[in-house]
């Protein structure tokens, strides 16, 4: 004989059974999932709070004891971050080149992932070049070049080394350079009929081209074979020698004296 479907009087005891059975474990666990929830929300409100007072601090910095405070004070905040690009732009305007790239590297070791670090890279190679170490600034910016291709980092790097390649003579390298920028960093654009290119110039192709038009040509290989010289104008080349023959009919014959 088929069985009766559970009455609802049943489901009720079964799960009165089941709250009399495990009531400690479940109001521990939901003691837990509260206190998770609290400390979630004071440790956010924590943060927020560190975050809104290193903002203030840094709002007020004015000199490097200003910055380096925020720094010590409020590691891990966005302020903090942005204590170290200002202290370093600080010692820049100083002329104090190694303290702000000594500063750089203390912020891209603290803040590995920023979306800045390339940024300040590029600022340690301004920095390299401004103490006249050439060779440094290069290296830092092929690197950058290299690693942040696409990013906004990535073609400010390749036009910061023309002018270096040059001033070194190097036209060919500085040439090349320019090339890549031209081939890589070209938006499409409308087409145009005149141009039949559909691409238009970023700011970065438009600079590479002045830099281009600012070189000199490459030399084209001199020729080993000798020049032709060109024949003279029938009108005063030389005469021809006249072929050996008689006299004509008419002329008169000279008589021998007597």
């Amino acid at each position: 004989m088929p069985t009766a479907p559970p009455t609802i009087t049943d489901t009720a005891v079964e799960a009165r059974v089941f709250w009399l059975r495990y009531q400690k474990e479940i109001a521990a666990a939901l003691i837990v999932v509260v206190l998770a929830i609290l400390a979630f929300a004071g440790y956010r409100l924590y943060v927020s709070r560190r975050s809104a007072t290193a903002a203030e601090l840094l709002g007020n910095a004015k000199t490097p004891p200003d910055y380096e405070e925020v720094i010590a004070r409020y590691p891990g905040t966005p302020a903090g971050a942005s204590a170290y690009l200002l202290l370093a732009q600080k010692q820049r305007e100083e002329k104090k080149f190694a303290e702000a790239n000594a500063t750089l590297q203390r912020f891209i070791e603290a803040n590995p992932d920023h979306d800045f670090v390339p940024t300040a890279r590029l600022a340690m190679a301004a920095n390299l070049e401004s103490m006249g170490k050439d060779d440094e600034a290069l290296l830092v910016y092929q690197q950058v070049a290299t690693k942040y291709a696409n990013t906004y980092n990535g073609p400010l790097a390749l036009i910061s080394q023309v002018p270096i390649l040059k001033a070194k003579n190097r036209i060919e390298d500085a040439r090349r350079v320019c090339e890549e920028i031209l081939t890589k960093y070209r938006m499409p654009g409308l087409h145009t009929e005149a141009s039949g290119d559909n691409r238009i110039e970023t700011v970065w192709a438009g600079e590479a081209m002045r830099q281009l038009r600012s070189m000199k040509p490459p030399e084209q290989p001199k020729s080993t074979q000798p020049t032709a010289t060109a024949a003279p104008p029938p009108m005063i080349a030389a005469p021809s020698a006249m072929p050996a023959g008689p006299p004509p009919a008419s002329a008169a014959t000279p008589r021998n004296p007597r």
